[in-house]
């Protein structure tokens, strides 16, 4: 066989296997979702998560790594709403909240995009918070998740101030703090999950409560 044979499959074969390679993941990511949250972090082992997954142990530790960091590209996927993290920055609803010009819409586009990531998100953000309280490496993910996510909403509060329409008795903190605890999962868990809210009155409830809290009246 020529070179140039040799070359043309390779190319041919490249697409295929990183094709696979994704369906692989993605077997993988819905397993482990799948069982941590319906047995919980502790009580699921990485074999179970194999064989839920139609792959052998070895290709979980290579496509994605230990439990920890199946844990931790959960979190970060169901924040993405891909089978690939993607950086705050880089998302489209925070390209969105940039270019928007208005305070009223930079927080309208916001909740939308935190409503529809608590819906993936939930669940398996309370299992990493349940394996925190007895897994070390778990426990640094969560308190690195809670610190992005602070500094995340500091960066979205000096988006907002930067409108002219917050109010001039907040701190930039001060809003930071109150977008970051009622973004929270639990906050959803406790008004969806428990106080059946509906999804459309959770997204209504909290624009309305973000602008009469931190917008001067107009």
């Amino acid at each position: 066989m020529n070179d140039n044979v040799k070359a043309g499959k390779r190319r041919y074969n490249a697409p295929l296997r990183a094709a696979q390679a994704a369906e692989r993941r993605h077997a993988i990511l819905g397993a482990a979702r799948h069982l941590f949250v319906v047995r919980g972090y502790a009580a699921t082992t990485v074999a179970e998560i194999a064989a839920d997954a139609g792959v052998s142990v070895d290709t979980v530790y290579a496509s994605i790594g230990r439990k920890p960091i199946l844990l931790r590209e959960l979190v970060e996927t169901a924040l993405s709403g891909t089978d690939q993290a993607v950086p705050a920055r880089e998302r489209e609803y925070v390209r969105a909240i940039r270019e928007a010009t208005g305070a009223e819409d930079k927080i309208a586009i916001y909740v939308d995009a935190l409503v529809a990531i608590q819906q993936r998100l939930a669940p398996i953000f309370l299992a990493l918070r349940e394996a925190a309280s007895t897994d070390s490496s778990c426990a640094r993910i969560w308190s690195e998740i809670g610190e992005r996510r602070a500094a995340n909403m500091r960066e979205f509060a000096a988006d907002l101030r930067g409108t002219g329409q917050l109010r001039e008795d907040l701190s930039d903190d001060d809003v930071a703090d109150v977008i970051w605890s009622m973004n929270a999962t639990e906050y959803w868990v406790l008004l969806v999950g428990e106080r059946d809210w509906t999804v459309e009155r959770f997204r209504d409830w909290l624009v309305d409560a973000w602008i009469r809290l931190f917008l001067r009246p107009a």
